[in-house]
């Protein structure tokens, strides 16, 4: 993958808080489309509550009975509670999240220098969106825009539907899976009469996150889940996969951008390709990432280590990629379609 050279395109600093008393300290892993000329990012802002006592650590939610964003106040000094990971306060009753995500629209002329709204597109609005809403997927479906996006509350991690034909108007079409489930990548055409699914079931005391394909009539009810692939030991996924950008018809078959991470958490990106009429056969697949976390701002952030997209678009054979990095900035990356086919392996 060839890098722009002027990244991060999009950094914390270039986005207005959505009030007064939040700060913005990631955005990232957002959803790309083309609409009226125009490339369209459907960013994920992540927020924070700004410091202002000392030795306080806050937490922010959605007050579903209330309709609106409160805080929760923990006493750092307090030995109960857990604060090595940057991303969560652990309580011994619960744990509580430090940030809350939300959807801003971002616009450009070409690709690169995105004019970005002030305020959100969607954010966190019922029970199952308490905690926000992250990881935005657009498939462009019969001049329609569906947007799969997964929603953080105290019952789960589900994976919700929206719609909009304009990026102006939203509406919530609900939840298309149980908790926990993550990662969902609606093919853009039905396939022998269905839609599919890429998606990414939490497991048990059994297995390791993996990606699972379903197929759907409607787009609603989903069913037919079927086993895609896994982590592989000794290789640069070995602890955890799930699918990234909406996959790409080519004459060769479905290209899935996806991610995959070591038990280390380093997060890189690969191929694989699965068959047109079969989606739910994979026919090649990345031995070595296509991009994995080595400029500065990768590998330093709210998370380092980190390339992750939700959004590649394909044009004149060339594949753009829009990812995030280090869980703080919005990248952007390209290689030729031909080039990353040459990454991939016929799987056995």
């Amino acid at each position: 993958m060839k890098r722009y050279e002027q990244n991060p395109i999009i950094q914390p600093s270039d986005v207005k808080p959505s009030r007064e008393d939040f700060e913005v300290i990631g955005v990232f892993n957002a959803g790309v489309a083309k609409y009226n000329d125009k490339i369209i990012l459907l960013l994920r802002v992540a927020e924070k509550p700004i410091d202002r006592k000392d030795g306080i650590c806050r937490s922010v939610y959605y007050d579903v009975n209330a309709g609106e964003i409160k805080l929760l106040e923990f006493d750092q000094a307090d030995k109960e509670i857990d604060l090595s990971d940057s991303r969560w306060i652990k309580t011994p009753s619960k744990n509580y999240i430090t940030s809350i995500s939300h959807f801003r629209l971002a616009s450009s002329e070409d690709g690169l220098h995105f004019d970005i709204d002030e305020k959100p597109s969607m954010s966190a609005s019922n029970l199952y969106e308490i905690y926000g809403i992250e990881d935005p997927r657009i498939t462009l479906i019969d001049k329609e825009y569906y947007i799969s996006y997964s929603a953080i509350s105290d019952v789960g991690i589900t994976e919700c539907l929206a719609v909009t034909k304009d990026f102006n108007n939203f509406e919530r079409l609900g939840v298309i899976f149980h908790p926990d489930n993550k990662d969902v990548e609606i093919f853009p055409e039905k396939i022998g009469g269905y839609y599919y699914a890429l998606n990414r079931p939490s497991t048990s005391l059994f297995g390791k996150p993996d990606i699972w394909i379903a197929k759907s009539p409607d787009l609603m009810c989903w069913g037919d889940y079927r086993y895609l692939m896994g982590a592989r030991e000794g290789s640069w996924d070995n602890g955890r996969i799930g699918g990234s950008a909406i996959p790409i018809r080519t004459e060769q078959g479905w290209l899935e951008i996806y991610h995959g991470a070591t038990k280390e958490d380093v997060y890189c990106l690969g191929a694989v390709l699965l068959k047109i009429d079969e989606p739910y056969k994979v026919i090649a697949r990345s031995t070595k990432p296509i991009l994995k976390p080595e400029a500065d701002y990768e590998k330093e952030g709210f998370f380092g280590g980190v390339v992750f997209s939700c959004g590649v678009i394909l044009e004149d054979k060339l594949v753009r990629i829009y990812y995030g990095a280090a869980d703080t900035c919005m990248c952007y990356a390209e290689a030729s379609l031909e080039e990353i086919m040459d990454t991939l392996e016929d799987v056995d």
